[in-house]
């Protein structure tokens, strides 16, 4: 299980309490996530890593953070933080109130765990909003800075939001519809969670921890990435036990991503990363990296095809 991290590393990440969080080196709770997905977990098993690591978002205080914000940050550094931001803050509320629809057509088993998760979720909602409220200034409730924060929203999280909600959409209708089940989980648990969200938390994480700014806002989010290792593992699980049951799931699997990298290889409005000290080459090669470690390392090999696809995006990174 800790083949991607030393055994002490592993330990220390498994068993943080939200003050000791803030002490762990983003890098290792990305890898985190991986050490599981070997030998994935079953669902009650995470649903019992949830219980021991659940946080409470009112032990933050973001008095420092706001400092650091007004004070320290430029103007650029913020607005590339809030493009990157947003569209968590988006996202968390997003699958919050769409997850519930996958979760009826799971055995009971994986409904224990996804309701662990849709409360995860709903904790990242109120992280977001005390953060936007506390520290970025905006004012309403929940809903209000939900609607103030959306101004900042790249594409880069349009796209395949609205792709899950088509597809949550799709479920509500037949939330037992097996292969519609696989392509929001493709979508949602490999691709947003799983590339997507790792990928980019690095991003804000990173910048926070070279710079020794936003100590809640490192913590919480460090602590949200953590609980992602969860949610991508148990998505990675329904996958692969998809795939294992009916080997032409990964026909959706793979006309999935497809959309999703189409969608990818255009847009209209470009994030600009370099403020927190990445370029747009460099976080693409982290979203490959992410997608091609998972895909790897449960066993599904990317079609030549789709490679061509992540070439049109960003031609250095041919064959992953």
């Amino acid at each position: 299980m800790t083949d991607t991290l030393a055994p002490d590393t592993f330990r220390l990440v498994e068993d943080a309490q939200l003050r000791g969080i803030l002490d762990i080196h983003i890098d290792d709770m990305l890898e985190y996530v991986h050490s599981g997905l070997r030998d994935l977990p079953g669902y009650l098993e995470l649903y019992d890593r949830y219980l021991r690591q659940r946080w409470n978002v009112n032990e933050l205080d973001f008095t420092r953070d706001r400092t650091d914000w007004t004070e320290a940050m430029t103007e650029d550094e913020r607005a590339s933080f809030l493009a990157i931001a947003s569209g968590f803050h988006h996202g968390e509320r997003q699958v919050e109130i769409e997850l519930p629809i996958f979760m009826v057509g799971c055995d009971e088993d994986h409904k224990i765990f996804i309701s662990s998760q849709i409360e995860d979720e709903a904790r990242h909602v109120v992280f977001f909003d005390r953060f936007y409220r506390e520290v970025v200034g905006l004012e309403g409730d929940i809903m209000g800075t939900l609607d103030a924060s959306y101004q900042w929203i790249s594409e880069t999280f349009v796209g395949p939001f609205g792709l899950l909600a088509y597809q949550a959409e799709e479920l509500r209708r037949n939330p037992f519809d097996e292969r519609a089940r696989v392509r929001y989980a493709t979508n949602y648990f490999l691709w947003i969670e799983g590339v997507l969200a790792l990928a980019v938390m690095k991003i804000t994480l990173g910048y926070a921890r070279r710079r020794g700014f936003l100590p809640a806002y490192y913590t919480g989010f460090t602590a949200t990435a953590r609980d992602e290792a969860r949610h991508v593992q148990g998505g990675m699980r329904f996958l692969r036990d998809a795939v294992d049951r009916d080997p032409t799931m990964l026909n959706e699997i793979f006309d999935t991503l497809r959309t999703i990298l189409l969608m990818s290889s255009t847009t209209s409005r470009l994030v600009y990363f370099e403020p927190l000290g990445l370029t747009r080459d460099a976080v693409l090669e982290m979203l490959i990296t992410q997608l091609n470690r998972k895909l790897v390392t449960v066993g599904f090999d990317l079609p030549d095809d789709i490679r061509g696809m992540v070439q049109m995006i960003s031609p250095q990174l041919a064959g992953g």
